[in-house]
């Protein structure tokens, strides 16, 4: 039987899919290939896509067989980029989020002043600063600072989403800063001890 134009058969039986699938099987992994970069994957969805194209033989006729397959494909290759592309972001977010934690520890450990950690003076402002907080603000800011709670264990215990319990923090940090701007280096290692 044969696909080229001379072909007269508008059936799609077993030996017509064969040669088909011999003709294109190559062509089409390398299509694949050129947008998802993962052969593996590749070979996979264009396996599938030839078993799929297959179980709708009833209405395709030779001719069309091919195209309808590499529909198929291409699909599946989308499919696959919206996924990487999700999981990239979702990895982007976790990497963007980890080097701010990361570079606010860097800021506080370089301002921090061991010699005066125990001030009574500072814990004493730190405290009374605390205190004018609302109670919202306090609880969040104490569950990060004195229980040591990760943001993703207050926004779960608190009903709050990460980035409320990030605007939380950043605003008491921004109130301590100006309140207690002349205790500054002494104050950062305050905000881990017992108040």
């Amino acid at each position: 039987m044969e696909l080229t134009s001379g072909h007269k058969s508008e059936v799609l039986d077993l030996a017509a899919f064969n040669e088909i699938f011999g003709e294109y099987h190559h062509r089409f992994i390398r299509f694949a290939v050129g947008y998802i970069a993962d052969q593996t994957s590749a070979e996979d969805i264009v396996m599938e896509s030839f078993s799929l194209a297959w179980s709708h033989r009833e209405q395709l006729t030779p001719a069309k067989f091919p195209a309808y397959t590499l529909t198929i494909i291409k699909n599946r290759c989308l499919n696959h980029l919206r996924d990487q592309k999700l999981h990239l972001k979702a990895t982007e977010e976790l990497y963007t989020h980890g080097m701010r934690m990361i570079n606010n520890k860097i800021i506080t450990l370089e301002a921090c002043d061991p010699e005066n950690i125990f001030s009574d003076e500072t814990l004493k402002l730190v405290r009374r600063v605390l205190e004018k907080l609302p109670n919202h603000t306090r609880e969040v800011f104490e569950r990060s600072r004195v229980r040591g709670q990760s943001y993703r264990e207050i926004s779960e215990d608190m009903g709050i989403t990460i980035k409320n319990v990030e605007f939380e923090i950043s605003k008491v940090l921004k109130i301590m800063r100006t309140e207690l701007k002349d205790y500054l280096p002494a104050l950062v290692l305050a905000f881990w001890l017992s108040f």
